[in-house]
């Protein structure tokens, strides 16, 4: 079996592997790379190196860490902004048209609960996705296994511990539904 095809089976894995350990140092290597390019051109190909699949028009506002970049899918018109942290243990696919607010984490590990398993690099990892024209707010944590609806919109300094429907407003600790968006919400921004 592959590292990422242990990594995607849901099932317990050696975090401290020498194979986690390789694959982590190249995703290091390829994400200051990219945050310490200006080039559009050369930031689009690392990124095509470092993750599953990328869309175009794809930005992450420096500094954009990732624990392995081959678990991470991305659309088309993503931005990411400053300090955005991605622990793709397992896939993390995100749609079209995504917004990511300041220091963004999505975390898929999730640790042994047995401390003599934990202490041995005992860890298992979920599935995050993240529907189309959907906007994080700043300071956001997505734990594992978390799906989040097309459309939807969740507020700044909330941690998103269980699924969010689409066409909704998600805001708090643990993060809820607060109510749905509405044509009430449209201001004719776009009428102009």
């Amino acid at each position: 079996m592959t590292l990422k095809e242990q990594l995607r089976s849901g099932e317990m894995y050696n975090d401290y592997s020498e194979a986690c350990s390789a694959a982590r140092h190249k995703a290091s290597k390829l994400t200051k790379l990219y945050n310490n390019s200006d080039d559009k051109q050369e930031r689009k190909e690392i990124l095509d190196k470092l993750l599953e699949k990328c869309g175009e028009d794809v930005h992450f506002a420096n500094d954009f860490r990732c624990e392995f970049g081959f678990n991470i899918t991305i659309g088309n018109h993503f931005f990411a902004n400053y300090d955005c942290v991605i622990l793709d243990c397992a896939e993390v696919m995100i749609g079209n048209d995504v917004l990511f607010g300041p220091r963004v984490g999505i975390y898929c590990a999730n640790h042994a609960k047995d401390a003599v398993e934990r202490r041995n690099g005992g860890c298992y990892a979920k599935p995050v996705t993240i529907g189309d024209d959907v906007w994080i707010g700043a300071g956001v944590h997505i734990n594992p296994g978390v799906s989040i609806g097309s459309n939807s919109i969740i507020g700044s300094g909330s941690v998103v511990t269980k699924n969010i429907p689409a066409n909704v407003i998600a805001a708090g600790n643990p993060c809820r539904v607060i109510r749905a968006i509405t044509e009430a919400d449209k201001t004719g921004f776009m009428d102009a």
